[in-house]
């Protein structure tokens, strides 16, 4: 096929199935299910990365026994009426041409029994590490009875419309957790070789394929959980061999949903395409066709791992999570236009690890599909955009599009805030939301100016028809500080200032950094990462039980320990900060550590704080007291994430002209 990416787009036989392309959209959660059911969220969601032009769909899991609710939105694969359900999703998907296939799972020990009440099933009774909830060990007719609920299940998701079924063994599998040594301790048929512990996946894939016929049969596999006696590379390989007469396809996927969880959804540190030399070695292995995994979302990444036979299809998630439109853009020569994933992990991981319904930072629609829209834009508005943060691009570039007049006029450069996170150590890919949605602008036309102080009377000058304040945030000292004693977070080059290699006593020595990480994200342990990469000795505070506990929540915080595992890096936790003094060319920082009531006193050459910024709405106030209307979005209206900066200039940018005022806007 002509272009640049003439494998990425060429078709590919999988079972009974031609796909158009390679791209998959594969499973994972996404919260959406009600009662055990699917939803129409779930339609709506996979129509439109079908629109989109993915060449194959894969749901996220079905459970397919009632020993099995590791958490409380799920589908529940095994009841009998879900086949009404997956009728309405099944047809939706088909209706654009696309095959789907749900994927079919038993959590085991990695789970809880809050919900089903009965005790967790595994090979062995060892508890998980991440949920630490003893189970017990599966019998010969627990054994008997999951092969059939996976029968059972497998045949009613092709009643239901489904082109087949994938088996999970992968993550957050019973299945998996067979494969492993560490897990499977057992002293019977189903333990010890690899070959013994791979006899119930291959009863289960023997009892799918008799229920569902030709329908596609899978198997995302494990490739090197990463875990000690965990499921090596060398033992999937074994098992991918044992599976290779029986399936259709096998899928890959490193790492485990506990404590290797960072390796199955790696985030922005981790390189594009880092899992795939795993996945070469279980496609030398095989004849089916092989799916690669890890970070795939780069087209340029995927169309090299097809020509360099690493894989033979690329699944792709978090990137047609963030644009649905990901293969049709690729296909139509528009390669430049698809919005990137971040791999922030904010809004897709982070949520759905809290219990909430999968969502994107910089696609406000994902999950939404079928409640945003575009209403009619009305007649043609002239706008108003005062900052070029991502809040204040999002609006003008929405508003633009939809045909209005829109200018943006920005006292600085344009990017805000994401400029200055994108320049920490492993954070550099937040600038391709600037960019991108500068791009989005000059596409639509709209009048960017940089260098622009607006005050109100610039605004009332400009007699606009809609104003929208988008002047972001602004740090501030915290109460705890005297003047001159701390340096912001974001102004980490002030605290670089003072220079490794200081004098005192006449020898020169490493100068040491205080950073008291007061938001438990990426503030303070960038900025700590920064000072050790330039040789300060660091001490990161914080009230917290852990420094960046937020790190947990988007898989970077095993990375940041690794990575500052090279340097100096000390961690005091679980302390408020009661005073910070600047005296010479010392500052000292008083603590109490809150548990016990005991004073910490720590001398450093620089302080960072990183602390909550105040909303920079002085404009939007100035313009209410003049009785100029304006809604203010983003940090301007409430200092938070990029999701919120992104959302809100999308429903300000689409209010303009509209009939009715958008949600999440304030006038």
């Amino acid at each position: 096929m002509p272009g640049p990416y003439p494998r990425l787009l060429s078709p590919l036989r999988v079972g009974a199935l031609t796909l158009a392309n390679r791209v998959v959209f594969g499973a994972h959660l996404t919260n959406f299910a009600r009662d055990g059911l699917p939803t129409d969220r779930h339609r709506d969601y996979y129509a439109a990365r079908a629109a989109g032009g993915a060449g194959l769909i894969v749901t996220e899991e079905h459970v397919v026994h009632p020993s099995d609710h590791a958490y409380e939105r799920l589908i529940q694969g095994w009841r009998d009426d879900t086949a009404a359900s997956y009728r309405s999703l099944t047809d939706a998907v088909h209706a654009h041409g696309t095959p789907i296939l749900a994927q079919l799972n038993h959590n085991g020990a990695q789970g809880t029994s809050a919900y089903s009440r009965r005790p967790l099933l595994a090979p062995t009774a060892l508890p998980d590490p991440m949920f630490r909830e003893v189970p017990r060990e599966a019998t010969a007719d627990d054994l008997a009875e999951l092969v059939a609920a996976y029968a059972g299940t497998a045949a009613r998701c092709v009643r239901g419309g489904f082109d087949g079924v994938e088996i999970q063994c992968s993550q957050s599998s019973i299945l998996r957790a067979f494969l492993a040594p560490a897990l499977n301790r057992r002293t019977d048929g189903y333990g010890g070789t690899v070959a013994q512990r791979a006899r119930l996946v291959l009863e289960v894939v023997r009892a799918v394929r008799s229920a569902i016929g030709d329908a596609v049969l899978g198997v995302r596999l494990a490739t090197g959980d990463g875990t000690a006696g965990g499921v090596s590379i060398a033992d999937a390989t074994v098992v991918a061999g044992l599976l290779d007469p029986h399936v259709d396809y096998l899928g890959t996927s490193p790492g485990s949903a506990t404590e290797t969880l960072h390796l199955v959804e790696g985030s922005m540190a981790m390189p594009h395409g880092y899992a795939l030399s795993a996945t070469a070695q279980i496609r030398a292995a095989v004849t089916v066709p092989v799916i690669g995994a890890g970070r795939l979302d780069d087209p340029d990444v995927a169309e090299r791992a097809l020509a360099d036979g690493e894989c033979d299809l690329v699944a792709v998630v978090r990137g047609q999570i963030a644009d649905p439109h990901f293969v049709e853009k690729i296909a139509s020569g528009r390669a430049d236009t698809v919005t990137s994933c971040l791999a922030c992990n904010q809004d897709c991981i982070g949520r759905v690890g809290l219990g909430r319904s999968v969502a994107c930072c910089v696609n406000p629609s994902a999950g939404r599909e079928g409640h945003t829209r575009d209403s009619a834009p009305g007649p043609r508005r002239t706008v108003l955009v005062v900052g070029g943060g991502p809040a204040g691009l999002k609006a003008a570039a929405t508003a633009a599009r939809r045909g209005h007049h829109v200018t943006v006029l920005e006292r600085d450069r344009l990017g805000g805030r994401i400029r200055t996170a994108a320049a920490a150590p492993t954070r550099g890919r937040l600038g391709r939301v600037v960019d991108e949605l500068v791009d989005e602008c000059v596409r639509a036309g709209v009048d960017l100016r940089t260098g622009v102080h607006a005050d109100a009377a610039t605004v009332a000058e400009w007699a606009a028809d809609d104003v929208i304040v988008a002047t972001g945030a602004r740090a501030h000292r915290p109460a705890w500080a005297e003047p001159g004693s701390v340096t912001d977070a974001g102004d980490i080059d002030g605290a670089l200032s003072v220079g490794a290699g200081r004098v005192g006593d006449g020898e020169a020595r490493q100068p040491h950094a205080i950073v008291f990480d007061e938001l438990g994200f990426h503030e303070a342990t960038s900025a700590a990462e920064m000072l050790a990469e330039a040789g300060f000795r660091v001490t990161v505070c914080t009230s917290g039980a852990v420094v960046g506990q937020d790190l947990g929540l988007t898989l970077d915080l095993a990375g940041w320990r690794a990575r500052t595992a090279r340097f100096a890096v000390d961690e005091v936790t679980e302390v408020s900060p009661q005073r910070c003094v600047r005296a010479g060319t010392h500052t000292t920082l008083s603590l109490v550590h809150y548990p016990s009531g005991r004073d910490v006193h720590l001398m450093a050459d620089v302080v960072v704080a990183a602390v909550a910024p105040r909303a920079d709405d002085g404009l939007w106030r100035q313009l209410r007291a003049r009785g100029i209307a304006a809604v203010r979005i983003g940090d301007a209206l409430a200092p938070r994430r990029l999701d919120a900066a992104v959302r809100e200039g999308a429903a300000a940018g689409s209010a303009i002209g509209a009939r009715t005022h958008a949600v999440g806007v304030a006038r």
